[in-house]
């Protein structure tokens, strides 16, 4: 017997790789995928089989055209938070810092890219990676 009682409400997980980029300022890049309104960290889904710094580095070049070597991405540590553009779904981020060299310009899925000052993000709509992990912990110039 099925019934809505006996199906356990348990979220989907999403695998992703993320970066905290700042800039010589220590405004944060962040990313608007296209048909979407909250702002994250640029990165995304890691492949079956694909190590953590890699996927970040695909996903850097594909979104936003810069080479990254995954070797000099500092791993800040491994976060939980809900999906920002897909409902009862929860991110497993792997989040990295790093630095980029060259402009970054947005492309593939991505629709609009921004610098923002930490400080200014009240009032923005971010994914809760952002807001709650990122701008908290990692939101300041070290």
């Amino acid at each position: 017997m099925t019934t809505s009682h006996s199906r356990t409400a348990r979220a989907r997980t999403i695998r992703i790789a993320a970066a905290v980029i700042r800039d010589d300022g220590g405004r944060l890049l962040l990313v608007r995928k296209r048909g979407t309104s909250a702002f994250m960290q640029a990165g995304g889904k890691i492949e079956p089989g694909e190590l953590p710094a890699a996927a970040l580095a695909r996903e850097l070049r594909e979104e936003l055209g810069v080479a990254v070597d995954p070797a000099a991405a500092f791993h800040l540590g491994s976060f939980s938070a809900p999906a920002a553009n897909e409902p009862d779904a929860r991110v497993e981020a792997e989040l990295f810092e790093l630095s980029i060299t060259g402009e970054p310009v947005p492309a593939a899925e991505i629709e609009e890219m921004i610098w923002l000052n930490p400080e200014l993000a009240s009032g923005m709509e971010l994914a809760p990676l952002t807001a709650d992990i990122v701008l908290p912990r990692y939101g300041r110039q070290p």
